[in-house]
């Protein structure tokens, strides 16, 4: 079993937070995550809801985006106060917190949210592109794929990089509402009182889950417990303290911009066509038509096109670093960034262009709206762990949640769980009587919705009755390591040999004495890659640190016991990176590291250490097979 790496170990901790400067460079340092974490709040899906929301039921569901952006404010805050805390995203720490059959029940909930949510940012940016260039839609599906090159041209330029694209598209967005508020001039009083809670019937609940599944999405609760991570500050109570402050800061004026932007669009709906008795505006596309002759300037609808393109863009990057995380949170799974792009572009592409094919370009909007349904349905499977882990004291020591914040938290989880059962319960019960066939309901859609109840049931109730699971730890098989001393020296006299515990580390021993006999010096490297090492590196003095370091010793001793010079080294952090600079730092003549047999395919996907570490040490290696 492999040991957890970082969390987007690419950009992780790549940004220097100064203790000794200034509040507001310290500010700027901690300013970025957040804006990466709002384009999901104005995402193509958004609009979809918005729209609706506006055209049906003018300025009503206001209150509905401002209830959801001070939901999301503190959901986030409690996402990030666990990636900053304790260096862990949402799905490492489920999967350190949970059995593995219900991790991967888990993983299939996120990545179906993720699917949902990538699904409006392929319409959305097709939809733009449509409207802009004037080319079909399944044209604009298809080029979204291209996309996939952009996102690793910016991660490999760095986070700052990134997160000043996403910010620049957040302006034009927002400046391109701006205008269009200028050009509908809405009403100040209607839209005061759509501040004022009200459900005019079941239709405005749906628009209304529909709302809060695009404002606060699953996704971006596990994105922004990463991204957090990728600034590296002071370790100490006061250092952790500050970052909570500055993140708190960062994301209360990225998602109020964000809940600018969505109250504009649905304003911009109810002022354009709920006021002039078009109370049928679902499409995206019916609105954009529509904008020219009701606002009389041919900018309106470009400017829309132009926004809606650089939401999808900007949202459809955060949700692939958002399947990357999930992925490797959960399965311990780390394939390569464009393998990973192409996976969640493709289930993306493939309902859409069958929807376009078979429902035509008419349906988009209906699917748009659904899709965020969807994202909702999966929010009190992020929701309810998340709170768990920040309410933790074992874990949060004192930075976990105090008792005001956990009942504020379980009120919003609360209410989203709640509004979803009654969506579901009302939509099983309208199937049912509408359905021809309700045998298929009863046989498919109601067992679903029943084990989906009872794991809900599980992760509530689960920390309160038992206590968690530990991961599985690697046994090191020092008994069965072979010595081979008859053998021929050679001459190399300084020997690094990489040991990870596992069936290879007797191959690699034996090979690397019969490289260098009795006169060689051997050194045994092994690298420690718990969530502790990793935020404190050789200061962390945890179970997991303290084992491995006395079954190196142990290694150690048998082999000296055969007569043979042997030292330890122990690394923190990341395999690829620690053993590399330990060797270049030794002067050692070879390195010999063991492989374990993954075929060419798995080696695509996933990636090796012995791949990357023989690109960046200077001496020979020698690779023995498992």
């Amino acid at each position: 079993m492999k040991k957890e790496g970082k969390s987007l170990e690419e950009v992780h901790e790549s940004i220097q937070v100064n203790k000794n400067t200034s509040v507001w460079k310290k500010i700027l340092a901690f300013f970025g995550p957040a804006y990466m974490i709002s384009v999901g709040y104005m995402d193509p899906g958004n609009w979809a809801t918005d729209i609706a929301g506006g055209s049906q039921f003018g300025y009503t569901l206001i209150w509905v985006l401002l209830m959801s952006n001070i939901m999301a404010l503190l959901l986030q805050s409690l996402s990030s106060r666990l990636g900053i805390v304790r260096g862990r995203d949402l799905a490492q720490a489920s999967r350190e917190s949970y059995p593995p059959y219900i991790n991967f029940i888990l993983y299939v909930l996120a990545e179906i949210a993720i699917a949902a949510c990538d699904l409006a940012e392929v319409l959305g940016m097709a939809i733009g592109l449509q409207l802009l260039f004037d080319i079909p839609l399944i044209w604009g599906v298809s080029i979204t794929v291209l996309d996939t090159f952009l996102l690793l041209f910016l991660i490999n330029k760095g986070i700052r990089k990134m997160e000043a694209f996403i910010i620049t598209l957040i302006a034009i967005i927002g400046i391109s509402f701006f205008l269009e508020m200028i050009l509908a001039k809405p009403d100040i009083v209607e839209i005061a009182s759509g501040l004022i809670p009200s459900l005019p019937n079941s239709a405005a609940l749906y628009i209304a889950i529909g709302i809060i599944g695009a404002t606060v999405m699953p996704h971006n609760l596990y994105l922004h417990s990463s991204l957090v991570q990728t600034r590296k500050f002071d370790r100490t109570q006061k250092g952790i303290k500050q970052a909570l402050k500055y993140n708190f800061v960062d994301s209360a004026i990225a998602l109020n911009l964000a809940f600018l932007v969505n109250a504009a669009i649905l304003i911009l709906a109810a002022s354009t066509f709920f006021n002039n008795g078009m109370y049928e505006i679902a499409e995206i596309q019916d609105a954009h038509k529509l904008l020219e002759p009701l606002l009389g300037s041919k900018w309106a609808p470009i400017l829309f096109a132009l926004a809606l393109i650089a939401a999808g863009q900007s949202s459809t990057i955060t949700g692939t670093l958002a399947g990357q995380i999930v992925m490797e949170g959960y399965l311990n799974l780390r394939i390569q960034p464009w393998v990973r792009r192409i996976i969640t572009r493709l289930i993306a592409i493939i309902p859409a262009i069958l929807t376009v094919v078979i429902l035509g370009e008419g349906a988009t909007g209906k699917l748009l709206v659904l899709s965020q349904v969807v994202l909702s349905l999966q929010l009190g499977f992020a929701i309810i762990p998340l709170i768990h882990f920040v309410s933790d004291k074992k874990k949060m020591h004192n930075f976990a949640i105090k008792i005001p914040m956990q009942i504020g938290s379980w009120l919003i989880a609360l209410i989203i769980v709640g509004l979803n059962a009654k969506l579901v319960y009302d939509e099983i019960v309208g199937w049912l009587e509408t359905s021809e066939h309700p045998i298929y309901i009863w046989v498919f859609v109601i067992p679903i919705a029943i084990g989906a109840s009872i794991l809900l049931v599980y992760i509530i109730f689960r920390p309160f009755i038992r206590s968690k699971l530990r991961s599985p730890k690697l046994v090191p098989h020092i008994d069965e390591v072979v010595y081979n001393d008859q053998l021929e020296s050679k001459p190399y006299k300084q020997i690094a040999i990489a040991i990870d515990f596992s069936n290879v580390d007797r191959k690699s021993i034996a090979t690397a004495l019969h490289l260098g006999g009795k006169e060689a010096q051997y050194t045994l490297i092994h690298v420690v890659e718990t969530a502790g090492a990793l935020v404190y590196g050789n200061q962390i003095d945890d179970y997991e640190t303290s084992s491995d370091a006395g079954y190196l010793k142990d290694y150690k001793q048998k082999i000296e016991d055969k007569g043979y010079n042997v030292s330890i080294k122990l690394g923190f952090g990341n395999p690829k990176k620690q053993i590399s600079k330990i060797v270049n730092e030794g002067g050692f003549d070879v390195l010999i590291m063991g492989a374990h047999g993954h075929n060419w395919m798995k080696d695509i996907l996933l990636g090796t250490t012995v791949d990357t570490v023989r690109h960046k040490v200077n001496i020979p290696i020698m690779i023995v097979r498992e």
